[in-house]
């Protein structure tokens, strides 16, 4: 599976941005997508992540209440929407997907078998 994230940008504290990732070669619905990210200096860290039917969704408490993780099995892609950016949320931004499976652990970066390029978003205060 090939994975290619997109729609990273500068924005103003307060702003939107929706991250796209468009998922190639393989069957989207046998998997499950989540969005990681890494600000310079730190650990790559758990953003969200959607089941491969969409019916599950999970957040990091840093951006629950502000991101809404979705994806949509026809266009094969997941969408990570961002409302009320913050210069924290500043980072490289990672789609990646696992082979879908019941149970948690949706932060373990270990469990996901693919990753996408990355894409930049940087808000400014």
């Amino acid at each position: 599976v090939q994975l290619q994230a997109f729609g990273g940008g500068l924005v103003q504290a307060g702003g939107s941005l929706r991250l796209s990732c468009a998922a190639s070669g393989g069957t989207f619905s046998w998997y499950d997508m989540g969005w990681f990210r890494q600000a310079p200096g730190k650990e790559r860290e758990f953003v969200s992540a959607i089941n491969w039917s969409g019916g599950s969704t999970h957040y990091a408490d840093s951006v629950k209440g502000r991101f809404t993780i979705s994806r949509d099995n026809v266009k094969n892609t997941v969408y990570l929407q961002m409302n009320s950016l913050k210069p924290e949320d500043t980072a490289v931004y990672y789609c990646a997907a696992r082979v879908r499976r019941s149970g948690s652990n949706w932060s373990l970066e270990s469990l996901y078998n693919y990753w996408g390029q990355g894409t930049q978003v940087t808000v400014s205060s």
